[in-house]
Order: structure tokens, then C-alpha cells, then sequence
């Protein structure tokens, strides 16, 4: 054993990071001892598990309700055909177990909720957010940044896709000042009337990992204050700076949103009427 606990077979596991300078046993020892919650355990959850435990990333919460379909899998690499109505988190869990025996994962078969989410972001040192929808993407918002849990959001779209990350401290924007309400509903077309890439969360899942992993190592320029697009048909990264927003709900200077529960999370997840 080494000083910093990383036996034999670790060594060779994460040998080629160990050998950075920038990661080293100290910044893989970090990562064994982090704790992440993935929400979402479909297209940006699959590449963000997958590299997650893969990295040696100790502990991962993985939460989703959902079970395998057939149609998932021309995308989502961490279910097969035979977990075809099996429970994704259950199928998730064993990608993992596989992977990576260093890895604790812990299922949560649940849907995420104003009723929920507090007690769930609690347990975990920062959050992914690999949801498909815009009412889970601004709870995850509101809870991180409310409870100050760091939290990167990546969303994609056909052939688009976009990542930002959020290290919820006082200076950094959160979610509602570049969106402050989403769309109404149907407005913007899911996956399953719109179709996307298969290949395409892969990549937006790959670079929202990439972002966690650095916040673990305490390393590397996140994107903080930045909004990343990608358009794969064009083959091109184009990046706008977002700005805290002063009159943010959320994080403002004088918020309306205490709670989460100060928040109607459908169609627009505005803030309730008094």
C-alpha cells in the first residue's frame, strides 16, 4: 500500500493517471473518495456513468425512474438488449459492478421531486444533471444552487447539443439567469418526437464527466460563466459567456425562490402565486 492507500491493482487500474502530473495518486485517491449523483440514467446519463466509474469515481448515486426500452439503445451504450424492461437504474448499476468493483453505486429508482431532491443532492458532493426534461432541470438548479452543490447541465437536441457547468458560489451565474422559465410545454419537442443522433449525447455526456472529474481534482477552467454548443452535423464548438443576473429568482440579489417548494415545477416551473 501507498501513503495515499492506492493498492497494487489500483496502481495498474488508474496507472495512466497516475503518472500525470496534474492527477497524480493524490488526485486519483480524490476521486475515489468523491461522491456523484447522476440524474438520469439515459443518453447523457449512460457516457457520464460509463466514464465516471471508469475514473474511479468512489461513489455514484444514480437516479432515474425509467426502464429500458428497446429504442433507448441506439444510444444509451450502458443497457443491452436483454435489460430491454428491466429497471435502468438496476441495468446502470451492473455496467457498473463490472466496470469498475471500486465503485459504490447507489440506486435511487425514483423519479427527482420538490419533495426529494434536498435530501438527494445532500449526500453527494456535486451533481451531473443528465435529465431530459425542463421541469428536473430547473429543481436541480434551484436545489443546487440554493444549497450551494456545484452541478453540471448538459441538454441535447437532433444533432445539438449544450453544456454548462455551475460551481454554485456567489459570483457564477446559476441556470435561471441565462433561462429564468422554460418554454411552454411542447414548444420544444423530446427525443422521441424529434428523434436525435445516437451519437451526439455521447459526446455533450463525455464533456459534462469531464467537467466533474476537474471539480473533483480542483483543476482545470470549468465552464463557469460559459455555455458550450455543439452542432455535430457542422462539426463545430461555438461558446457565449453568461452573466449572473442580478435579478435572478434564484440567486439574485433579492430572491424570490427560498424553497423549492416556492417553485410550480410544470410547464414553465415559475415561481407559485402567493
Amino acid at each position: 500500500m501507498t501513503d495515499l492507500n492506492l493498492d497494487p491493482v489500483q496502481l495498474d487500474r488508474y496507472s495512466r493517471h497516475v503518472i500525470m502530473d496534474d492527477v497524480g495518486p493524490g488526485g486519483q485517491k480524490r476521486l475515489l473518495d468523491a461522491s456523484v449523483l447522476v440524474i438520469g440514467a439515459g443518453g447523457l446519463g449512460a457516457p457520464i456513468i460509463q466514464y465516471l466509474a471508469a475514473a474511479g469515481v468512489g461513489r455514484i448515486g444514480i437516479a432515474d425512474d425509467d426502464v429500458v426500452e428497446r429504442s433507448n439503445l441506439q444510444r444509451q451504450v450502458i443497457h443491452a438488449d436483454a435489460d430491454v424492461g428491466r429497471p435502468k437504474v438496476d441495468s446502470a448499476a451492473e455496467f457498473v459492478e463490472a466496470l469498475n468493483p471500486d465503485v459504490d453505486v447507489v440506486k435511487h429508482d425514483l423519479r427527482v421531486t420538490a419533495e426529494n431532491v434536498d435530501g438527494l443532492i445532500a449526500d453527494y458532493d456535486l451533481v451531473v444533471d443528465g435529465s431530459d426534461n425542463f421541469q428536473t432541470r430547473y429543481l436541480v438548479n434551484d436545489a443546487c444552487t440554493l444549497a450551494g452543490v456545484p452541478f453540471t447541465h448538459g441538454a441535447i437536441f437532433q444533432f445539438e447539443g449544450q453544456i454548462t457547468t455551475f460551481p454554485a458560489d456567489e459570483e457564477s451565474p446559476c441556470y435561471r439567469c441565462v433561462f429564468p422559465e422554460a418554454p411552454p410545454e411542447g414548444m420544444v419537442p423530446n427525443c422521441a418526437t424529434a428523434g436525435v443522433l445516437g451519437v451526439l449525447p455521447g459526446t455533450v455526456g463525455c464533456i459534462q464527466a469531464t467537467e466533474a472529474v476537474k471539480m473533483i481534482l480542483g483543476d482545470g477552467d470549468l465552464l463557469d460563466g460559459r455555455l458550450l454548443f455543439y452542432d455535430a452535423m457542422a462539426m463545430e464548438f461555438d461558446e457565449i459567456e453568461i452573466r449572473k443576473n442580478p435579478d435572478c429568482p434564484v440567486c439574485g440579489e433579492n430572491p424570490e425562490i427560498e424553497t423549492v417548494h416556492d417553485v410550480e415545477y410544470v410547464e414553465t416551473c415559475s415561481i407559485g402565486a402567493e
